[in-house]
């Protein structure tokens, strides 16, 4: 909410600028003119010109996201430049310069048209000066902004954030519209303090491109990410995802007509398409299509992408699209370089829509990871199911929709599927602990007599053995809303677990210097029972984001106490899903 309101603020802030001030009068002037055929062009003219710069603003904020590692250095040093234009007037004066001279000339040819001053287009000439005068005093806030939204990629807050901006400055025309004249004298008396408010404002910005440079608030990106800055949404749909999720499919009795359960939605809004260019719901009439949402690190979704490779690869001559929307969960889920890298390494072959903006998940209206939607050669969705499991009867429906279609001799059967590490299917119906995030936005099971000590630095003393389904952080930790950080070296994560495999997210520090840990198993290295990412000695190394399988038993699901150790500071830990 605090963002929400320094936006809004900023935007309120821009009219008391020094350089608005040449274009106030014209302003002021029509405060009298007919809204029509004044006050409406003016305000449309403006409110194109910002949407202009924030457009131009966006799309640098984008390079940088998809410039991975660089990107970030690149758009610190831009939130660097941004603080240096607060903090010295006279550096913003000579940057904006060249803007301020072009907005004036503008204006001035306004205002000298004569009798024709109040019509539309002269009014709307008057709104494009507007903007182009007070987009270079609003760029160093509005670029805060975008330049924090470019460190986190696209978002449902970055365009609340803008509302919020756009809001604070209709606030100020309007009320300039309204009061007119009187408000001119009293702005210019409240530039010597608006400027050491900005100054001061500078000063808090380049401290805090310091801290995160150097890795101080590692926590800092990841608060103003999808999962904390999208609290409702995300409260909403997140919390039934991996073992949370039912597996559920559309009921149909064998041998009865699947139903129609409605029109497949557009697949528009994707920040990119891999393996293939992009697909459109209009393009893939005429074929059969199974839509499957996942995300890199959901362990239920690693389980179940063999079989959808499968099917993608069985059926490809007979009809069948397979698209994975890719919607991430945490943030570095929405860095295309990590998404690039998973498809990559999980040998994903068909098509795959990047949905960091959670566009086509809203169009689906879908809550699920994983879920598959399967669609027919007409366009409609016929059958769905979330969650694992199911898939002979899955493989069935896309078998039916394909003979609908029109396919001959569609291939019998169901594909068989031997998936090693994370992979490696589970037994569902033996018992186990429910999936449990460590950052404290969604902590569930934490057992340490303090409970988690949000967003500060604190060294948790050691504790007693915790219940089963429950953990605790021992050593030096700052609890984030997505993910727990290790402030120092032998930092520890407890957990009394019920399963056969245990999975948990991982991520290196800001640096990116691989962390090395150590697990043990009832007290003791893990042997034969270890995981795909330690060995039997129960050694490991967190090198990138990414969901880590460390124990893998080899007999039935059962009770143990789990620790890991990380030798090295700096590590993330996100979440624990077992198996």
């Amino acid at each position: 909410m605090l963002l929400f309101i320094l936006a809004y603020l900023g935007g309120a802030l821009t009219i008391v600028s020094p350089c608005i001030l040449p274009v106030l009068p014209f302003v002021f002037a029509r405060a009298g003119q007919p809204f029509v055929k004044s006050g409406l062009p003016m305000l449309a003219g403006m409110a194109i010109t910002f949407a202009g710069v924030a457009s131009l603003a966006a799309v640098g904020g984008g390079w940088a996201v998809q410039a991975n590692g660089y990107g970030r250095i690149a758009a610190l040093v831009v939130l660097g430049f941004f603080g240096l234009l607060l903090l010295l007037p006279s550096l913003a004066d000579r940057v904006t310069r060249p803007l301020v001279a072009l907005g004036a000339r503008l204006s001035e040819s306004a205002s000298g048209s004569g009798d024709s001053a109040s019509t539309a287009a002269t009014s709307f000439l008057l709104g494009v000066a507007t903007g182009l005068l007070w987009a270079p005093c609003a760029g160093p806030i509005l670029g805060l902004v975008l330049t924090g939204a470019a460190l986190q990629g696209a978002s449902v807050q970055t365009s609340l954030l803008l509302l919020a901006y756009a809001a604070g400055a209709a606030t100020s025309l309007a009320l300039a519209l309204l009061v007119g004249g009187r408000v001119y004298a009293t702005m210019k008396r409240s530039l010597g303090a608006s400027e050491w408010l900005r100054r001061g404002l500078g000063l808090v910005v380049l401290v805090a491109v310091a801290a995160i440079a150097f890795g101080f608030d590692t926590g800092v990106l990841t608060r103003l990410s999808l999962a904390s800055t999208s609290k409702i949404e995300q409260g909403l749909l997140d919390r039934f995802r991996g073992a949370g999720a039912p597996a559920t499919s559309a009921a149909t009795p064998a041998g009865a007509a699947l139903p129609i359960e409605g029109k497949m939605p557009p697949l528009t809004g994707a920040v990119a398409w891999l393996n293939s260019p992009p697909l459109t719901a209009e393009g893939l009439r005429g074929r059969v299509v199974v839509v499957d949402f996942w995300t890199y690190s959901c362990i239920n979704c690693l389980r179940s992408l063999p079989y959808v490779e499968a099917w993608a690869k069985k059926y490809k001559d007979q009809g069948l699209v397979v698209i994975g929307v890719h919607t991430p969960e945490f943030a570095f889920e929405g860095d295309l370089g990590n998404v690039r890298r998973a498809v990559r390494e999980l040998a994903v072959s068909y098509p795959v829509a990047v949905d960091n903006d959670r566009a086509i998940w809203r169009a689906f209206d879908n809550s699920y990871w994983p879920a598959h939607y399967f669609i027919d050669g007409q366009g409609r969705i016929r059958h769905h199911h979330f969650g694992e499991g199911e898939y002979a009867q899955s493989e069935q429906v896309i078998q039916r929709l394909l003979a609908e279609n029109g396919a001959r001799g569609v291939a019998g059967g169901v594909v068989s599927v031997v998936a090693a590490g994370a992979g490696a299917s589970a037994d569902l119906n033996e018992p186990q602990s429910p999936e449990t995030y460590v950052g404290y936005l969604k902590a569930t099971g934490n057992d340490n007599p303090d409970g988690l000590i949000e967003d500060r630095a604190h060294v948790y003393p050691p504790t007693k053995p915790p219940p089963v389904s429950h953990w605790t952080l021992g050593g030096a930790w700052t609890a984030g809303a997505e993910a727990a950080t290790a402030n120092a070296a032998h930092a520890t994560i407890t957990y009394r677990f019920r399963g056969r495999d245990l999975h948990l997210v991982l991520g290196p520090g800001a640096n990116g210097r691989p962390v090395r840990f150590r697990i043990r198993l009832d007290g003791k290295p893990p042997a034969n029972d270890h995981g795909a990412d330690v060995d039997a000695a129960g050694a490991g190394a967190v090198s990138e984001h990414r969901l880590y399988q460390l124990v893998r038993q080899g007999g039935p699901s059962r009770e143990g106490s789990f620790e890991i150790e990380f030798l090295d500071p700096g590590v993330q830990a996100f979440a624990f899903t077992f198996g």
